[in-house]
């Protein structure tokens, strides 16, 4: 279209004639891993195609669209074997000491780390190391020009590596070592280390997703923490599921976390609303039932029955309310077990089923999207008082 060709009336829909094949997109955006043992440590890398990537990776924007980044590709064996070492020393030697530890163990990071300590003990071997700089130093003031405008490029590059059939692996850790690798390459004062990428050929082709968190779980509406399960372009009401998440980080396993967060009562020193519960099951397991005892200054007091619907010692504990299939709410504890800590995530979400919320919005249908709102910041208050209660209790050694 010329650019003085006026737009039309009938713009293409776009959902359904992308201007790409978003198959072979979403493809390489899903499956463009950090390759670490799968890569071909024998087969030399054309430096065309290096460039290539790179001419490709300079199309992402920049802070105040300055031109100031710059990529070293290291190919010499003598440089790469002094850049190894200097990686080693930086912190690739605690990584294989860590992988050491944990082998065999079945621990949850042991796969990452067999895999780092691979790339540790061979980053001379790689055919090319690419290190991506940018000429000027971070102060601090939040200005444009430094990680906002070399971390989107240094990606395209890994994703135009892929495309082509070769892979890499973010790695920062030389920058523990920065002024020695400064030194060892010839880096001027004021230029900025950002990201080492290995880049070799791949061993085969077969990359899968992996296991994320839905994009639910982890994206907030218009506040901090407000989940819809169900979004539209309106104001959530109740059918879109409406939620709330909050977090905590604790500095302390998950099993010194699970104590608490298997005790039913305990949300009642932090809450509000809730005031207790017991168990009408014997033992808390997926199928078992407990009563919740409430208080809400426009309900008066209430009981519900919760139903247990996944039960993992030390990960989860999540329950439904009143009907384990259409619950008047869903709530969820979670630990994600951190480097030494944890993270606390506590989840609700409201229906399905009817509740009392409901019985309110039938007598006020046109503050439906108000009503939501507000129980949202209620659930938000009470919820995040709950786990950094938990937190301090933790944090300070009480004892369940």
């Amino acid at each position: 279209m010329a650019p003085d060709t006026p737009p039309s009336d009938n713009p293409p829909d776009l959902l359904s004639d992308p201007p790409f094949n978003t198959a072979e997109t979403d493809r390489l955006l899903s499956t463009t891993r950090a390759v670490r043992r799968r890569l071909d440590l024998n087969r030399p890398v054309p430096p065309q195609i290096l460039l290539d990537c790179i001419d490709l990776a300079e199309q992402a924007p920049t802070g105040g669209n300055q031109s100031s980044r710059r990529w070293l590709v290291v190919r010499d064996p003598a440089t790469k074997e002094a850049l190894a070492e200097l990686y080693r020393e930086a912190g690739g030697r605690w990584i294989s000491d860590a992988y050491e530890q944990v082998c065999g163990t079945g621990h949850h990071n042991e796969k990452t780390l067999r895999s780092a300590d691979h790339l540790a003990r061979n980053l001379e071997h790689v055919p090319a190391i690419v290190l991506v700089a940018i000429h000027g130093v971070h102060d601090g003031s939040g200005r444009p020009g430094l990680f906002d405008s070399v971390i989107q490029a240094a990606w395209s590059f890994c994703l135009a590596l892929r495309s082509r059939g070769l892979g890499s692996a973010w790695t920062t850790i030389h920058l523990n070592a920065a002024d020695q690798v400064a030194e060892l390459l010839g880096i001027p004062d004021k230029v900025t280390q950002i990201v080492l990428l290995p880049v070799a050929w791949t061993t085969g082709d077969e990359f899968s997703p992996v296991e994320r968190q839905p994009a639910a779980d982890i994206t907030w509406f218009d506040q901090w923490g407000r989940t819809l399960q169900h979004p539209t372009d309106e104001a959530p009401v109740h059918a879109d599921g409406a939620g709330v998440t909050v977090e905590v980080d604790i500095d302390a396993p998950p099993e010194a976390v699970w104590p608490f967060i298997n005790d039913i009562n305990l949300p009642a020193h932090f809450s509000d609303e809730f005031q207790g519960a017991e168990w009408i099951s014997t033992e808390p397991a997926v199928g078992a039932t407990f009563l919740g005892r409430n208080r809400n200054e426009r309900m008066g007091d209430w009981e519900v029955v919760c139903h247990v619907v996944e039960y993992e010692e030390n990960r989860v504990f999540a329950w439904n309310s009143v009907d384990p299939d259409q619950p008047a709410a869903q709530w969820r504890f979670e630990l994600i077990p951190l480097a030494g800590a944890t993270r606390l995530r506590f989840s609700m979400v409201l229906g399905p089923g009817p509740s009392g919320l409901t019985a309110i919005i039938e007598t006020m249908p046109d503050k439906e999207a108000k009503l939501v709102a507000n129980r949202q910041a209620g659930q938000t208050s009470n919820m995040r008082r709950c786990v950094e209660g938990i937190r301090d209790l933790v944090e300070k050694g009480t004892k369940p």
